[in-house]
């Protein structure tokens, strides 16, 4: 399998050749893709030292997928350059997600929708794929009418320049500013730049992508994405509003039994998810799960994973795998 990963310099180019190592997914060749910047620099992969090319050079040696995390202008660009040579490409930035012609997929919920005529797929936004994660189960069992969800994410999802930022702040040093605000001891209620009707990009991104997922227009969706100055890891306080009551002790078996989510609810022991138990691993965390006592049919819940992995990297690697498992590439 000839692999291409586009962004391979960045933040989560990096984790995924960490993830596709970890995986053991089946890369005879690596093209690692990166800005002209970097061109002719190297990167170990596997033991092996591979050289960073440009994205003409990348097109012309026709890898069998291209797994794009280099931003939404350079995925407008260059994806369907990919395609046409022939290479799969899954990308990582919100350039194709809400394409009328394109999947948006968390493999444990839509992987089934793939088929070989898909040769661009979108990985969603980080926030979306952990909360969906946790509702397509239950809106199978309960069908959900509305979501209210805050979250409060790292700066990681940023990128490298709001790290720096934040690591200069705790130093005391001016540097270069990723926000328009101090990060340091602070919270930033911007997360993405304002759309015209006064939510961020990023907020917007919560409600058109569940839809598109859960394959749900009628699902009312509200959010506000808050900027906090951890290191990896976003969390969300989610309240769900279901047409059809529920049994609390089903909800948490519900989820629990989920591929890829775990329950971490126990109030005897203070056990419930943190960006600090989340960061470095694949799964959904979920706990602080209650019913809303304010209205009917409602529930509470608190949901955590690593943006970069789950949120980013291990998500599109999951679909590359769905994809040669079932021979669609």
């Amino acid at each position: 399998m000839k692999v291409a990963v586009v962004g391979a310099t960045g933040m989560v180019g990096n984790v995924m050749l960490a993830v596709l190592e970890e995986r053991n997914f089946p890369v005879t060749e690596l093209i690692p893709v990166a800005s002209e910047k970097s061109v002719g620099k190297t990167i170990s992969f596997k033991d092996k030292t591979y050289t960073i090319v440009g994205l003409e050079t990348a097109v012309n040696m026709k890898a069998d997928i291209a797994l794009f995390s280099a931003g939404g202008s350079t995925s407008l660009e260059w994806a369907p350059k990919f395609a046409e040579a022939g290479t799969t490409v899954i990308d990582n930035s919100s350039a194709w997600r809400m394409d009328l012609d394109k999947k948006l997929v968390v493999p444990e919920i839509n992987a089934s929708q793939l088929t070989k005529e898909d040769k661009i797929i979108a990985n969603p936004n980080c926030s979306t794929i952990q909360m969906v994660m946790a509702l397509a189960p239950l809106h199978k069992k309960y069908k959900i009418k509305r979501v209210v969800v805050s979250t409060y994410q790292s700066i990681s999802g940023t990128g490298v320049k709001a790290v720096k930022q934040l690591e200069n702040e705790m130093a005391g040093v001016k540097g270069e500013m990723a926000y328009p605000y101090p990060i340091h001891q602070n919270a930033l209620p911007h997360c993405d730049v304002f759309e015209d009707n006064g939510y961020t990009k990023e907020e917007m991104k919560l409600v058109r992508e569940t839809q598109k997922i859960l394959d749900d227009k009628s699902i009312a969706v509200t959010a506000t994405a808050v900027r906090i100055p951890t290191a990896g890891g976003h969390s969300e306080s989610v309240n769900v509003q279901f047409e059809n009551d529920f049994d609390l002790n089903e909800v948490k078996s519900i989820i629990n039994n989920t591929e890829g989510v775990v329950v971490q609810d126990n109030l005897d022991t203070n056990t419930y998810p943190m960006p600090i138990y989340a960061n470095g691993k694949d799964e959904v965390f979920v706990g602080r799960i209650r019913r809303d006592l304010s209205q009917p049919n409602s529930l509470n819940m608190w949901i955590v994973a690593d943006n970069l992995r789950k949120g980013a990297a291990t998500n599109t690697i999951q679909i590359a795998e769905y994809l040669n498992i079932n021979s669609l590439i």
